[in-house]
């Protein structure tokens, strides 16, 4: 993707049956660094997240909690879903809810499309439905509980909890005619899936076959009425999967939609055949284009199990970031988990990473670079004098670093970037171990040479800044106002990413400013009560 492109990504909207907790972070977490990348490389950026206030369970949910659906909606978007956001510092562009009148407008006008093109028609559907997944469920998406209350019967896969039989007449969206069509989209687009291991699933399930599916329910009415018939509302997943076009005007600001669709989308894995296979025949029927990819990454498991209030394994991200900090949130769970793969999560791991990476690492780091100019400079960053074999060794990993982690970023490999950024870590401590700058220190005759040597540390400060802002936000703002860049560069957002890796750019005599550290010592890691 070339500077000046557009990049609009968008993240699966989530239900507000219940309140977030980590698995969700995670995927608002990923989106938001990609979109901060994006935005320093000078990319035409959009970043969509939202809530999904439709359907059955939702219903239910507000029923069990004696509320209306509107307002248990209305409760949890304002008390536990948009805080979320602040809590974990997402700079997201929009918030799309499906209970917004913009998005229930669109839905009809895409809907009404459809039925009068020919791709919606009446039938009777009886199957057995899931509503934790509000979605039907074909035999081998089921296993009979073998103990337990459920014994016997048969159960989701997913939830472990027992689906029930529904008879209906229902619309039906004819997805059947694009079992062909999908199949050469994903064959003459490889990277149209992603991880591999997703989309071999995918196709894998499309040459199965596909049948038609039912759009509309008529037992319930909490949900988008059909524009033609309105004793029934939209099935949960045809109204929330809307939501990416609908967001950014499709059917009312077409210059908007043409501008920002279509959109990188960020998924979980166990929804991606949703994403990956109903979602684009969707747009096939309406003559759209696909999305640029959807990208099904893995699940965050505690104890072995998929995060999961239901199942008490869900952890509040407010529990992480008190104790330690958004940041050391963000960081942990984009560098120590593959994205694309199940990563496990324990609060030893996350605690032993904040310390060696975060704290000793890149905060000891940025501690003793500064102390150094202050103390032997007077607090001016130094003129370099001649630079030796091992000063530019140093300028050669920052130029790769940022190299490789652009490269990975475009892949959606977020951990491999963060990986080549702290290359530089780990190179600029080794570095001022072997220079000595604190023995250069005790002759006047080494003074050019202690000045090259850091110079060479704090330049590399500045690309680490530039190259870790959209990971740790909060941490580089305070590292580059330290280094005295804020008023010689503007701030550090402000700078092209992609030409991090280019050296010289902080000007000798800026002026360093002290600074608290950015990882402090953590004396008791684990919350209570975990």
């Amino acid at each position: 993707m070339a500077a000046g492109d557009s990049f609009y990504i968008a993240t699966p909207i989530f239900y507000v049956n219940d309140v977030p907790h980590i698995g969700h972070a995670y995927t608002e977490v990923a989106a938001d660094v990609l979109a901060r990348w994006h935005r320093q490389s000078g990319d035409d950026t959009w970043l969509l997240t939202g809530t999904d206030e439709h359907g059955q369970k939702i219903l239910r949910t507000a029923v069990a909690n004696d509320s209306t659906p509107q307002a248990w909606a209305d409760k949890l978007v304002n008390e536990s879903w948009l805080p979320l956001l602040q809590t974990i510092n997402i700079d997201n562009d929009d918030f799309i809810r499906t209970t917004d009148e913009r998005h229930e407008s669109a839905v009809k006008i895409f809907l009404q499309k459809l039925y009068d093109d020919g791709f919606i028609y009446s039938g009777e559907y009886e199957g057995y439905y899931c509503v934790g997944c509000e979605e039907y469920k074909q035999l081998d998406d089921l296993l009979e509980a073998e103990s337990g209350d459920y014994a016997g019967q048969l159960v989701c896969k997913i939830h472990t909890r027992p689906v029930e039989i529904l008879k209906e007449r229902n619309y039906f969206f004819r997805m059947s005619d694009f079992q062909q069509k999908l199949l050469d989209l994903y064959e003459s687009r490889p990277d149209f899936i992603q991880p591999d291991s997703v989309r071999n699933e995918i196709i894998q399930f499309v040459k199965s076959g596909l049948q038609d599916l039912s759009i509309s329910r008529s037992s319930f009415d909490w949900g988008i009425k059909i524009p033609w018939d309105d004793s029934h509302v939209l099935y949960v997943w045809f109204d929330a999967l809307l939501n990416y076009i609908t967001a950014i005007g499709y059917g009312t600001d077409d210059d908007n939609f043409r501008r920002r669709w279509p959109a990188t989308q960020l998924v979980g894995k166990d929804i991606a055949r949703f994403h990956a296979v109903i979602w684009p025949a969707m747009l096939m029927a309406a003559g759209l284009e696909v999305p640029t990819r959807v990208f099904g990454h893995g699940w965050l498991l505690v104890g072995g199990e998929k995060m999961s209030k239901s199942k008490l394994t869900g952890i509040a991200p407010s529990q992480i970031t008190e104790t330690f900090g958004v940041d050391a949130f963000r960081y942990y769970f984009m560098s120590a988990i593959n994205f694309g793969q199940d990563g496990s999560f324990s609060w030893e791991d996350l605690a032993a990473r904040y310390q060696s990476e975060l704290a000793n690492g890149f905060g000891n780091l940025a501690s003793r670079v500064i102390a150094m100019v202050n103390k032997y400079f007077d607090g001016a960053i130094p003129s370099p004098a001649e630079y030796t074999e091992a000063d530019l060794g140093i300028q050669s990993v920052v130029k790769q670093a940022a190299e490789k982690a652009d490269a990975a970023i475009q892949r959606l490999a977020i951990h491999e970037a963060i990986a080549s950024v702290w290359t530089i870590v780990d190179e600029l401590n080794g570095y001022i171990t072997l220079q000595e700058p604190w023995a250069l220190a005790k002759d006047e005759a080494n003074r050019a040479r202690l000045g090259t040597v850091l110079y060479t540390a704090a330049e590399g400060l500045r690309a680490l800044a530039v190259l870790l802002s959209p990971v740790i936000p909060d941490s580089t703002h305070k590292l580059w106002s330290a280094i005295g860049a804020a008023h010689e560069l503007g701030h550090v957002t402000d700078q092209v990413i992609v030409d991090a890796g280019h050296w010289g750019q902080l000007p000798p005599a800026s002026r360093v400013h002290s600074i608290d550290a950015l990882f402090p010592r953590i004396e008791s890691p684990e919350p209570a009560g975990v």
